[in-house]
C-alpha cells in the first residue's frame, strides 16, 4: 500500500511540471543581465578635435598605421568630404558624435541604430559564423555573447560589478570603411572585438564601449579605444541624418 501511494504521488508531481514547450524560452533578451535598451548620446571627452570635426589631411596622429596604411591615409580626397558612410562603418561609428537608440530586433539579436548617419547594427546571439563566401558590408556580421573577459585598459575602473553583465561583440565580414573622418583606413580583413558596460555615474546612467580593432592590412597594432555614452530620458534629441 505505501508503494503504492508513493508511485501515485511521484506520478501527480511528474504530471505538475510543464512540459518544455510550455516553459519560457532561454533567450539573450530573458536571460541579458544588463538593460541597454533606450536613447543614448555620444560623450566626447576625449580625442575631440579627431572626432568632433574632419580633421586636415595626413592627420593620423596616435594611429597605429602600417606603411601602407599610411600610403592610404595620404591618398584621401578632402573633396570626399567629412560625412563619408565610410566614416560610419562599423569599426568607426561608435566613435562618431552621434546617438544610439538601442532595441531588440528579436529576443536573439541586438539592434543598435544611429541618428547621425542613419546606420543600422544587428548584434546576434546564438548565431553561427557567417559563411566565408558572404559579401562584406559597412556594418559587418556580428556575433553577441553576455559575459565579456576582462581586458583591463580602463574598464577595470568603469566596467559593473560583474563582467559577467558586460556584452561582447565580435564582427567580421566588414567592407573598407574609416577610422576617423578624414580616410584613416581599415580594410576588409578587419575584426573588431567590443565590449558594452553599463554603469552609473554622476547621478546618470551611462554605458562604455571598449573596442579593439584588428586589421592586418593597414594596422601595425591592434587600435583600441573606448566612448562614452550617457542615457537620454527620451527621444526628443533624435535626430536621423543621412551619411551623405
Amino acid at each position: 500500500m505505501k508503494y503504492a501511494i508513493a508511485t501515485l504521488l511521484a506520478g501527480v508531481a511528474f504530471a505538475a511540471i510543464p512540459p518544455a514547450s510550455a516553459q519560457e524560452a532561454v533567450t539573450a533578451r530573458s536571460t541579458a543581465p544588463a538593460d541597454l535598451t533606450g536613447y543614448w548620446t555620444a560623450v566626447v571627452t576625449e580625442d575631440w578635435r579627431w572626432r568632433m570635426v574632419t580633421p586636415p589631411k595626413g592627420d593620423y596622429a596616435s594611429m597605429p598605421l602600417s606603411e601602407e596604411g599610411r600610403r592610404v591615409a595620404d591618398s584621401w580626397d578632402p573633396a570626399e568630404g567629412g560625412n563619408s558612410c565610410k566614416a560610419y562603418g562599423a569599426a568607426g561609428v561608435m566613435r562618431m558624435p552621434l546617438r544610439v537608440r538601442i532595441s531588440w530586433e528579436d529576443d536573439n539579436t541586438l539592434r543598435i541604430d544611429t541618428d547621425h548617419g542613419m546606420q543600422t547594427r544587428l548584434l546576434r546571439f546564438e548565431a553561427p559564423p557567417e559563411p566565408e563566401s558572404a559579401d562584406p558590408t559597412l556594418q559587418g556580421y556580428s556575433r553577441a555573447s553576455w559575459g565579456g573577459t576582462d581586458i583591463g585598459f580602463d574598464r577595470i575602473e568603469r566596467r559593473m560589478d560583474d563582467v559577467s553583465s558586460t556584452l561582447k561583440v565580435i564582427t567580421s565580414h566588414l567592407s573598407p570603411g574609416y577610422l576617423r573622418t578624414n580616410g584613416v583606413p581599415y580594410g576588409e580583413q578587419t575584426v573588431m572585438t567590443e565590449f558594452f558596460d553599463r554603469h552609473a555615474a554622476y547621478g546618470d546612467e551611462w554605458f562604455t564601449v571598449t573596442t579593439i580593432v584588428s586589421d592586418p592590412d593597414y594596422l601595425s597594432q591592434e587600435y583600441i579605444t573606448s566612448s562614452d555614452f550617457k542615457r537620454l530620458p527620451d527621444d526628443s534629441s533624435w535626430n536621423p541624418t543621412p551619411c551623405d
